[in-house]
């Protein structure tokens, strides 16, 4: 089982966001918020956390759509259609 092309970007995008708002809580509590050395742990296993949890629901969203057959989803598609008139 490979990953698709859009799971790859997806888990690229997800990582490079969750770099970026790491980093910039980092900057912040930093330079402008005194905070204890506990805290920055706690940031940083937050941000991990948050981003497994992201992760996690998005491939379970996924798994979900895959379970259609794309056949059958035309063909329901189709008959829902001549069925209204």
């Amino acid at each position: 089982m490979s990953m698709s092309r859009k799971d790859v970007f997806f888990t690229l995008g997800i990582a490079l966001l969750m770099g970026v708002i790491w980093g910039l809580g980092e900057l912040v509590t930093g330079m402008w918020i005194g905070v204890s050395q506990k805290f920055h742990i706690f940031w940083f296993a937050g941000i991990v956390l948050a981003t497994l949890i992201i992760s996690v629901w998005h491939s379970m969203k996924e798994d979900e759509s895959d379970r259609t057959d794309p056949r059958k989803a035309k063909y329901d598609r189709k008959t829902k259609r001549y069925n209204k008139k």
